[in-house]
C-alpha cells in the first residue's frame, strides 16, 4: 500500500491531522526526528540551555525555557518533515509561520541580556526590565505559530494529496 493509498484509507476516519500523521512514511518520521534533534541542539547550545564551553549566559534559564525549547524543536522538526513528501501547497504562509515561530522560540528561551539585538535596542537594564518580561509572550507566540503552521501543513496533506508518495 502506497502512502497515498494509506491517506485515502484513513480519510474521513477522524481528524485530518491524525489522518495525515498516520499516512507518514518512515522517511518522514526519520526526518522529523533528525530535524527535531538538530533544531534542539542549535537552539539549546546557542542559548546555553545545554551547557557548553562555546557560549555563556549571564542570567540562568527559568523553568519554562525547557518545555518551550523542546516543544518548539519537535513542532519545527515535524513541520520540516511535511515538506519531505515532495508536496508543496504553494502557500508561503506555513513556511513563514514556521520560520517566525522557531525564531521567536530562540528569542524566548535565550538570555535576555545576551541577546545582541535586545541589548543594542534596550541596553542592559532595558533588556532586563522590558525584554525579559516579554519572553513568555514570545514563547506562547512561538508555540502557536509553529503549531498552526504544522496543522495547516498536515491538513493540506489530506485535503490535497496529489504528489504524496511520488
Amino acid at each position: 500500500m502506497t502512502p497515498a493509498d494509506q491517506l485515502l484509507a484513513h480519510r474521513g476516519t477522524g481528524s485530518p491531522v491524525v489522518t495525515a500523521l498516520r499516512g507518514w512514511t518512515g522517511r518522514q518520521v526519520a526526518v522529523a526526528a533528525a530535524a527535531s534533534i538538530a533544531i534542539a541542539l542549535v537552539i539549546g547550545i546557542a542559548t546555553v540551555l545545554i551547557p557548553n564551553p562555546i557560549f555563556g549566559r549571564d542570567i540562568p534559564p527559568v523553568w519554562w525555557n525547557y518545555p518551550v525549547w523542546i516543544l518548539t524543536s519537535i513542532l519545527s522538526g515535524m513541520l520540516l518533515a511535511t515538506y519531505i513528501a515532495g508536496e508543496d501547497d504553494g502557500s508561503p504562509r506555513t513556511r513563514r509561520f514556521g520560520i517566525v515561530g522557531t525564531a521567536l522560540a530562540w528569542f524566548a528561551v535565550g538570555c535576555p541580556v545576551c541577546n545582541k539585538i535586545a541589548l543594542l535596542a534596550l541596553g542592559y537594564s532595558g533588556a532586563i526590565t522590558w525584554f525579559a518580561p516579554l519572553q513568555p509572550v514570545l514563547a506562547i507566540g512561538a508555540l502557536a505559530l509553529t503549531g498552526i503552521a504544522l496543522v495547516w501543513r498536515l491538513r493540506g496533506q489530506v485535503a490535497c494529496r496529489t504528489g504524496v508518495g511520488r
